[in-house]
């Protein structure tokens, strides 16, 4: 049976810590394939502090079109309303019949699923399963799993690795841009060349 792994994310802008995370849940779950999923209105993020859907899906294009393994999906991007994984991962599933999928995510998010923040959390640890990535020296603790029902009753449903790039973060990039900062080695070189050609977060843009 395929295993494909859902990334979603904002990638405002996508980075090398976003990279290194779907290439290793790619090699230590044995994913077949990564799908990027850029999101079009974040639920969880004011729309005004975010860049234009385009040039984000974009940009995610950009940053994984060399990696054979990785595609890039406009299944939020093409949808209207707040962008939610519960209704991506069934419309993939829907897509992709007899598939096994693993959505892709961080530690932090992690916390919010295991206090049932995410819309409609239990349905969507029973569609497909996590991968969690934390940061070196960062763990969720005993007490996190054991205080949540959710962390008691999918415990095998969520996986999680450790990547040192995750000390890269999408609000560091784009605040060093605003502020005249180097990015290369940061972001992929196309990626780079993208922000500035467009003159990215040299000021807040609406999401349209």
């Amino acid at each position: 049976m395929a295993r494909f792994g859902i990334m979603g994310g904002t990638f405002d802008p996508i980075h090398l810590g976003h990279l290194v995370t779907a290439e290793e849940a790619r090699f230590q779950l044995r994913l077949d394939r990564v799908i990027f999923v850029p999101n079009r209105r974040p639920p969880h993020k004011d729309s005004t502090d975010v860049s234009d859907p385009e040039s984000r899906y974009l940009m995610t294009f950009l940053a994984t079109a060399a990696n054979p393994y990785f595609s890039v999906s406009r299944e939020e991007i093409d949808r209207d309303g707040l962008s939610y994984a519960v209704d991506t991962i069934r419309a993939f599933r829907k897509r992709f019949v007899g598939t096994d999928l693993y959505y892709i995510t961080g530690a932090d998010a992690i916390q919010q699923i295991l206090r049932g923040e995410w819309r409609e959390t239990e349905q969507l640890l029973e569609m497909c399963e996590f991968i969690a990535a934390t940061r070196p020296g960062y763990a969720l603790s005993h007490d996190d799993w054991q205080k949540s029902h959710i962390g008691r009753g999918y415990r095998d449903r969520i996986h999680t690795m450790e990547i040192p790039a995750l000390a890269i973060s999408s609000t560091d990039i784009r605040n060093r841009v605003r502020h005249g900062r180097p990015i290369k080695y940061i972001v992929p070189d196309g990626v780079e060349q993208f922000i500035y050609t467009n003159a990215l977060y040299r000021e807040r843009q609406p999401v349209t």
